[in-house]
């Protein structure tokens, strides 16, 4: 038995809660598993973990071995990527959530550059707009674009994007444009909804926040869809700038409501948190924030 790799096997399994959960994710049987934690459990002379039809869950001991292994198993990690980073060799696989509109507009280029400049890098990209669970599903980071990150998340700032409102032309002259947020009540709005419906927008000026319940028959969790509404005249939309921008400079949608502010977007790399982040995982996220933070692509450069 190789007692690293039983370690390694044991903390996935009580983080996952799930024997099976491991086994689906390394690609074999579930009795590979569960003798690799018994073998361990032997050795040991202790029970680590109580198996039941329906649930597992650790001994006093489990729960006791798992955090000096957790200690044990991130010393390891932490020597192997500095005798990896002293041979400049970057080599692995990166399993990477990332989301949709986002995810094929800005990052896929950039990905495909990094694999092109890294060949020793199994990369795995999985697009959605869902908040994918790290640790549970075997991902070692993802992208997201939020306004407020949740107070446990490990997350690495590497840029920013701006929200924009925008109507057509033809809707603009059919019903007018809207000079204040509050003028927005008499008009149709094409919502973004993502989780949960989200009902109303929240503008800023001089300092102070106005919020604008909406009204619309069209709604969606995928903002293309709704810029190409507004651009077929069916309403008024809050999106992100690399959504609208293209929209924008061939005069499909006109920008409204210019001098409100909007919250800033930050675009984040979430990472498993108590792990020693990987030397490959450092090297794509220095590689993201560098290539975001070019001129080119027109984002705001990361703070901090």
């Amino acid at each position: 038995m190789d007692r690293l790799d039983a370690m390694r096997t044991f903390v996935r399994v009580a983080e996952l809660g799930s024997f099976s959960a491991l086994a689906q994710q390394l690609g074999v049987a579930r009795s590979v598993v569960t003798r690799q934690v018994a073998a361990l459990e032997a050795r040991l002379g202790t029970r680590l973990m109580v198996r039941s039809t329906r649930k597992l869950s650790l001994t006093s001991a489990g729960t006791a071995y798992l955090e000096k292994c957790r200690v044990i198993l991130n010393l390891v990690e932490a020597a192997e990527t500095d005798a990896a980073e002293a041979r400049a060799v970057v080599r692995g696989s990166i399993r990477i959530g990332l989301p949709l509109s986002f995810g094929l507009k800005r990052l896929a280029p950039l990905l495909l550059e990094f694999s092109e400049l890294q060949p020793a890098v199994h990369l795995e990209m999985d697009y959605s707009d869902r908040r994918v669970n790290l640790v549970e599903e075997g991902f070692d980071l993802s992208i997201r674009i939020t306004a407020r990150l949740a107070p446990n998340d490990v997350a690495r700032r590497l840029g920013a994007c701006r929200l924009v409102v925008a109507a057509s032309p033809a809707y603009l002259a059919r019903h007018g444009r809207p000079s204040r947020p509050a003028d927005l009540a008499g008009h149709e709005c094409l919502a973004y909804t993502a989780g949960a419906r989200r009902t109303a927008w929240t503008f800023g000026a001089r300092g102070r926040e106005e919020t604008v319940h909406l009204q619309s028959r069209l709604s969606g969790n995928n903002g293309d869809v709704l810029a190409e509404a507004a651009a077929r005249g069916l309403g008024v939309t809050m999106q992100p700038d690399f959504i609208v921008d293209a929209y924008l400079a061939d005069g499909r949608l006109e920008r409204v409501l210019e001098e409100f502010e909007l919250p800033e977007l930050g675009i984040y790399a979430l990472l498993p948190g108590g792990r020693h982040q990987p030397h490959r995982v450092r090297v794509l996220t220095d590689f993201l924030a560098e290539r975001l933070r070019s001129p080119r692509f027109g984002l705001p450069a990361a703070a901090g």
